[in-house]
């Protein structure tokens, strides 16, 4: 629970660089309606360029081209003389619902029916500004400029109105895709549009107040959800090409493993093969690794030939990483202070000696997968010197450089199509497999699909990294927290500590208690880790408000009220920083999960509940868990009350959605999810081994929504964090036993 939410880890340069513009001007991003000047000024700093379509026609001239006719108000919005209006979606849709509530934003302040509106995915173009998904951040980093887009446009379709009927503008009104007169008559939109086109960009826009809203906070159904139940081709696994070949590409076992030699005659040779080739690493790690290409005319042929590959590596300089060594080596650490001082605040050996009671605990979670639903795969054609790709990627405005890095030709020649996303949780971030088909389709004429593996999706993953805390805490003969202490035992990859595995200055408790040490210990990996659904915060959460609970309980206090304690009085812990840690906002959320949950209520023996919150991706969410446990240690979450603040909800149904997901998410992965390595080479292979957790598993979840008057935050990952701690806490509640070992089947727990 970083109070200012860093994502400095994320350990890709330019990555980071876009994540902390980004959070940079969201820190500084106003709530009130904005001038013209303003506007511009505001979506050069968080928009990357983005700008009022009107009065730059010329930059926008070829776009219209290709688009057709319709009369284009905004790079966002065109509008055909029947009243369709055509919104784009600018973010990837990851399954996270931008695809539905970006435009959504746009409609409202349009003040059109959304009955009349037609959902588009936007050409990625550097007009939209930064189109990316990761971080919680697609609608904070969008939200003023998106209202602005519609308010515009309703300005400018008012201003057409008004000189049709020569009236003042001000004496017109509009609702449901029409501007209404004082005598009723109404304009429709499309009538209006192709003249409100040719109109100067207002001075000012001026937009809703949040009370006028009459389509944002409600439930609508995903735009994509019928084509996606009716089985219509909308991601890039469907992607399919006139003339395409297909292709697989085999990496080495061990990461960091060159490929020396193979039996590619034999692969040449076999049914439905075209190809089969050696290629170099190029470009960084999360680029173009060393390996085998196999291309066919089919799928299943190359996957049968796959099985025939033999492979001579040279692993002389990959990876040797064993998570037994590692664990052992974390414990033999564990009773000092680390090699590096994260934080450091009053006298804690003062504090520990005057202590009225402390508590030691180690907690160990283990590396994990994104496994999303959807393999990796992506699709390229290269003629006459320049490149197509056809990618289901979280940053398809990188993937030109992964793929340049790959094949030497210019980004500027290589053309991304943005396809619908079957799950990353981050790892789509990246765009190696954008990197092998584009490296295999320089090699090839004609269109090229890669299909990734189950296998090889999870087994070449780049992986939430493990970790170990080694804590210490005390309480004063006043029951409080008193003095805190944490040496954190973290992976490293090139000498820098991965994405996930590198606590912040502030993290919790650092600002909440005055006698604290954090130090960290970084042990390499070999291995590459990246940005897994709320990076780091994803086991601390559970790390710290675990540890909380343990020393509620040592103190002899009620975790509700230790816990509210903790927090303080309510304050901003960066002044004027609004996507900081809220302590005010964190109370009121404990406060309402406790209540609805019937905190203190009595139960069964064998049944408990447990309580947790974290501040992550700049949302305020507490969660509390009810659960029970037989006599075999088979633990029942019966139900999950979660509260949440991240300011107004935009799509309800899609709120909800995110909350839900993220809940049975992390019950999963605290379950039984873990990645183990010994030599280097990744132990789970499928689902078979890496087990998700069956639907039958899933608890009852209760959702409330506090809609405070902040700027609204993301909610892909903040809603995942609390729950381990929560389930965990309850199972203390209910059995007595602390768990301080994730997945808890490690302590032989199941679901």
């Amino acid at each position: 629970m970083s109070h200012l939410n860093p994502q400095s880890d994320i350990p890709d340069p330019i990555l980071a660089e876009l994540f902390q513009q980004t959070e940079s001007a969201l820190a500084k991003l106003p709530a009130a309606s904005l001038g013209r000047r303003s506007f511009l000024k505001l979506m050069g700093v968080a928009g990357g360029g983005l700008t009022l379509a009107v009065g730059i026609a010329p930059q926008l001239a070829e776009a219209q081209d290709r688009e057709g006719d319709l009369p284009t108000l905004t790079a966002f919005v065109r509008i055909a003389p029947s009243g369709e209006i055509y919104i784009y979606a600018v973010n990837p849709e990851i399954g996270q619902g931008v695809k539905t509530s970006l435009p959504m934003i746009i409609a409202e302040e349009l003040d059109a029916s959304w009955d009349d509106v037609i959902v588009e995915q936007s050409a990625i173009d550097s007009r939209y500004g930064r189109q990316f998904a990761g971080g919680s951040l697609s609608i904070p980093m969008n939200w003023m400029a998106l209202r602005q887009a519609g308010a515009a446009a309703r300005a400018m379709l008012v201003a057409a109105a008004a000189k049709q009927l020569n009236v003042d503008a001000a004496s017109l009104r509009t609702d449901s895709g029409a501007v209404i007169a004082p005598d009723g008559q109404r304009l429709s939109y499309g009538s209006l549009a192709e003249a409100a086109a040719k109109l100067d960009v207002p001075k000012r826009v001026p937009m809703k107040d949040r009370s006028d809203f009459k389509l944002l906070g409600k439930r609508i159904t995903g735009v994509d959800n019928e084509a996606i139940v009716t089985g219509k081709p909308l991601f890039g696994i469907d992607t399919r090409l006139p003339g395409m070949l297909y292709a697989s590409f085999a990496r080495c076992p061990q990461f960091g493993g060159v490929a020396k030699s193979a039996n590619l005659e034999d692969i040449k040779k076999m049914s439905g093969i075209k190809d089969a080739f050696i290629l170099g690493a190029k470009g960084t790690h999360a680029d173009l690794p060393s390996g085998v290409a196999i291309v066919g005319n089919s799928t299943w042929s190359v996957f049968q030939a796959r099985k025939q590959l033999k492979v001579e590596w040279d692993t002389s300089k990959a990876s040797t990483l064993s998570w037994t060594d590692s664990a052992a080596k974390a414990k033999s650490l564990a009773a000092e202070d680390g090699e590096k001082v994260v934080s450091e605040s009053g006298d804690v050996a003062a504090a520990f000696g005057d202590a009225a009671k402390t508590v030691e605990g180690f907690y160990t979670y283990q590396f994990a997968s994104h496994a999303p639903l959807e393999p990796q795969n992506c699709v390229a054609w290269h003629k006459d010197g320049k490149m197509e790709i056809w990618a289901p990627s979280q940053t398809p405005q990188r993937a030109p450089a992964s793929a340049s890095a790959a094949t030497g030709i210019p980004a500027s020649d290589i053309t991304i199509h943005q396809t619908r996303i079957g799950g990353g949780f981050g790892r789509r971030l990246l765009n190696d497999y954008v990197a092998e088909v584009a490296a295999i389709a320089q090699r090839v004429d004609a269109p090229v699909k890669l299909q990734w593996t189950r296998e090889e999706d999870i087994q070449h993953d780049h992986f939430r990294p493990g970790g170990f805390h080694s804590l210490k805490g005390a309480v004063g003969a006043d029951g409080k927290l008193s003095a805190w202490q944490n040496h954190f035992i973290t992976f490293a990859f090139g000498g820098r500590p991965v994405s996930g595995g590198s606590l912040a200055s502030d993290e919790f408790p650092a600002l909440n208690v005055d006698n604290c040490k954090v130090t960290q210990t970084q042990l390499d990996t070999g291995t590459p880790c990246y940005a897994w659904r709320a990076p780091g915060a994803n086991a601390f959460g559970w790390v710290m408000q675990s540890f909380v609970a343990e020393l509620a309980d040592a103190a002899g206090r009620d975790h509700k009220e230790f816990l509210l304690e903790v927090m303080g009085e309510p304050r901003w812990f960066k002044e004027g920083n609004t996507r900081s840690l809220n302590t005010g906002r964190a109370a009121d959320v404990i406060k309402l999960a406790a209540e609805k949950a019937g905190w203190g209520k009595t139960l069964p023996p064998g049944r408990g509940m447990g309580l947790a919150f974290h501040f992550s991706h700049s949302g305020h969410i507490a969660e509390v868990a009810e659960v029970s446990v037989d006599a075999n240690k088979k633990v029942t979450v019966h139900k999950v009350v979660v509260a949440a603040d991240v300011g107004p909800i935009v799509n309800l149904s899609g709120a909800e959605n995110q909350v839900e997901g993220s809940v049975v998410d992390a019950l999963s992965t605290m379950a039984d999810l873990e990645v183990t390595m010994e030599g280097g080479v990744v132990e789970q292979s499928n689902y078979h081994n890496y087990r998700p957790l069956r639907m039958r598993s899933t608890p009852e979840i209760e959702t409330h929504f506090i809609q405070s008057e902040f700027a609204p935050t993301g909610l892909g990952e903040p809603a995942f964090p609390p729950l381990a701690a929560a389930v965990c806490n309850a199972i203390h509640a209910a059995t007595g036993h602390r768990i301080r070992t994730l997945p808890f089947s490690k302590e032989g727990f199941s679901v």
